[in-house]
């Protein structure tokens, strides 16, 4: 295990490294539909991007309604009947409401609504709340999902580019997570 300064070396230097290309990403007109796991832009027109440090000020004031839009893996579709499946623990930063699958380029109709609905709940119906947007390091999960509630009428969107990786790297809390749930289809 990484002593905590050399932690903390590690993570300055891939958050430096993640700038320098994040300076080269472009920011897209439209949501990203593929290759989810690379180097995201900078920027998010319309919303405020922000940084670890500013992330924890917005965490400990209690200001924001903080969504984790990280992917849940599916059941694989290959396991025999009967086999006991776990799904796979997902960390989040405390107090956060995690809504999975919802920072995808193209939502079906159900998966919208859901995304919808958990902010609505996140915001207590407060299109001017601050909500802050996160999942992982170059993930555009969170870009998409950003976007998203920018175009659903939200005002005051943050996006968290840093994610739980940053957070973690920090050596802030993270708490076990359970999706919220889903609608029965």
């Amino acid at each position: 295990m990484m002593n905590p300064a050399a932690l903390t070396a590690f993570a300055m230097i891939a958050f430096a490294v993640m700038g320098a290309r994040a300076a080269e990403v472009l920011e897209p007109n439209d949501y990203r539909l593929e290759d989810y796991r690379a180097p995201t832009p900078a920027t998010l027109r319309g919303a405020r991007v922000v940084g670890t440090p500013e992330a924890e000020k917005i965490w400990r004031s209690r200001t924001a309604s903080f969504i984790d839009v990280l992917p849940r893996p599916p059941r694989p579709r290959s396991l025999p009947e009967g086999t006991l499946w776990h799904d796979k623990p997902r960390a989040d930063i405390p107090d956060s409401i995690w809504l999975p699958d919802t920072g995808y380029g193209k939502l079906a109709p159900s998966m919208a609504d859901y995304f919808a609905k958990g902010l609505e709940k996140a915001t207590h119906g407060d299109h001017t709340r601050l909500i802050v947007l996160y999942c992982l390091t170059d993930c555009w999960m969170s870009w998409n999902a950003a976007k998203r509630a920018l175009s659903l009428g939200y005002s005051n969107v943050a996006w968290y580019r840093e994610g739980t990786d940053g957070w973690l790297a920090a050596g802030l809390p993270l708490k076990d997570a359970t999706p919220e749930p889903r609608p029965a289809e």
